[in-house]
């Protein structure tokens, strides 16, 4: 299949899912991880309506941004090393790998300075996998109070990264535990604002993570192929 044929397939799935648990489309939104295609494809998913284009090293999207930039919204959603916050902030969009202290004064600092306000996903390690970046879900609360004083960061949601599995369902637990976090946090007021998005599902998970409360998809191999 092309690109166009896979986006018709996929976005038919997201229908049919959102169809059978009660949730309008329009709350889903796919951001399209370019991270291994050329400025070539990414162009083309741009023009075929993925408005949503996510990258996850600096280095390398840097080149595809310059590019692109304008026909597009630009998400950063790999680990971010704080040398490479000034890079990432006035380039992308939405950061949604917002992990650890020091990488939030990095991101308030360069924001202050060039008079913005950063939107940002904090990054929970639900699953507790070490090979996963995050703060833990015990941690979160206390994380939050501190990023709330930053001025120039506005969180607009929470994002995880699910264990990958073979078996259909086996990440729900997951995904169910994050939307309760979001809906925690939003209980407390910890922001003084509503904080609506779950970043969460990928290409071999995201029907799950439609149901349990996703409205951000972080999809790569089901659009560009393996």
């Amino acid at each position: 299949m092309d690109l166009q044929e896979r986006l018709t397939a996929v976005e038919h799935r997201i229908q049919e899912t959102c169809r059978s648990c009660g949730r309008k489309k329009d709350e889903v939104q796919i951001i399209a991880v370019t991270k291994y295609t050329t400025i070539q494809v990414t162009e083309q998913a741009l023009q075929l309506g993925m408005s949503h284009v996510g990258e996850s090293r600096a280095k390398d999207a840097c080149s595809k941004w310059e590019a692109l930039h304008l026909k597009g919204t630009w998400h950063f959603i790999g680990h971010l090393q704080t040398n490479k916050v000034k890079e990432v902030v006035k380039r992308f969009d939405y950061i949604h790998s917002l992990d650890r202290m020091s990488l939030a004064k990095e991101i308030e600092k360069k924001a202050a300075s060039l008079n913005i306000t950063v939107k940002c996903f904090i990054q929970v390690n639900v699953s507790g996998e070490e090979s996963k970046q995050g703060v833990s879900p015990n941690a979160l609360f206390s994380f939050a109070n501190e990023v709330s004083q930053m001025k120039h960061i506005q969180v607009v949601g929470l994002m995880t990264m699910a264990p990958f599995e073979s078996k259909v369902g086996a990440t729900r637990s997951v995904f169910r535990r994050l939307k309760q976090l979001r809906d925690e946090l939003n209980d407390q007021k910890i922001f003084g604002y509503h904080v609506p998005h779950l970043s969460m599902g990928m290409s071999n998970d995201f029907e799950v993570a439609i149901e349990e409360g996703a409205t951000w998809l972080r999809l790569g191999s089901v659009l560009f192929g393996e």
